[in-house]
């Protein structure tokens, strides 16, 4: 398959590119799961990893929405219908990984809630609320940080993906539009020679509305003198 696209490479390229990052993010985050089940303290979190988590997701998505206008063009339709598979394979691979981050962020938020609550509580028996108050804040601070930059990220991957799925629809309609255009310059002889005839009638009009103007304003000032 040689079709080449304007993000760069061909389909195959493309759908190679997108299995490399589906396996990347796939270990990335078990990589993620296991720090959050590997230690007493109730699981720890790694905003970085879990912010590439995320940004890779939202590259396999862009791939897939270049790839889904790419397959669409296929003149085979047994080449068609395999490339659809393929797609619609990794987009839902995709998904599942999104939802599984998803998951992991809500359970992440939860254990941070509830630490520090149990903070607050612990501060009040023993008079040092302040204190472990203020770090808690500082760390769920971090998180939320963290988490504002994911969510920034995805929305930006999510308006590309819009876009790129608004062009794909947009140079549909200009191949009909296109279309369109041809049968219309098929019939434009015909049309021009009505547009002379009319264009002929209209001067032959207003060349007797002048004529009767004129003779109009001669009448009235011999008239005129006549008085």
């Amino acid at each position: 398959m040689a079709m080449e696209g304007g993000g760069g490479g061909t389909l195959s390229e493309l759908y190679q590119r997108s299995k490399r990052l589906l396996l990347t993010t796939r270990d990335s985050l078990e990589r993620l799961e296991r720090l959050e089940f590997s230690t007493s303290k109730g699981g720890v979190d790694s905003p970085e990893l879990s912010f590439a988590v995320k940004r890779d997701i939202g590259q396999i998505q862009l791939l897939c929405v270049e790839m889904d206008r790419f397959w669409r063009s296929i003149a085979a339709k047994s080449q068609r219908d395999l490339w659809k598979r393929k797609v619609e394979q990794v987009a839902e691979e995709a998904g599942s990984l999104k939802e599984s981050l998803d998951m992991y962020l809500s359970r992440n938020q939860r254990r941070t809630q509830e630490a520090r609550e149990r903070a607050e509580l612990l501060g009040r028996v023993n008079g040092e609320s302040s204190h472990v108050l203020r770090i808690f804040d500082e760390e769920a601070q971090a998180m939320q940080s963290a988490r504002n930059s994911s969510r920034m990220l995805e929305e930006s991957y999510l308006t590309g993906v819009a876009i790129l799925s608004q062009y794909a629809g947009q140079r549909d309609r200009l191949k009909r539009a296109q279309r369109k255009a041809l049968d219309v310059l098929n019939t434009v002889g015909v049309s021009n020679f009505v547009l002379r005839l009319i264009e002929r009638r209209h001067r032959v009009d207003r060349l007797i509305k002048y004529v009767g103007m004129i003779l109009t304003i001669t009448i009235l000032i011999a008239f005129w003198r006549w008085m």
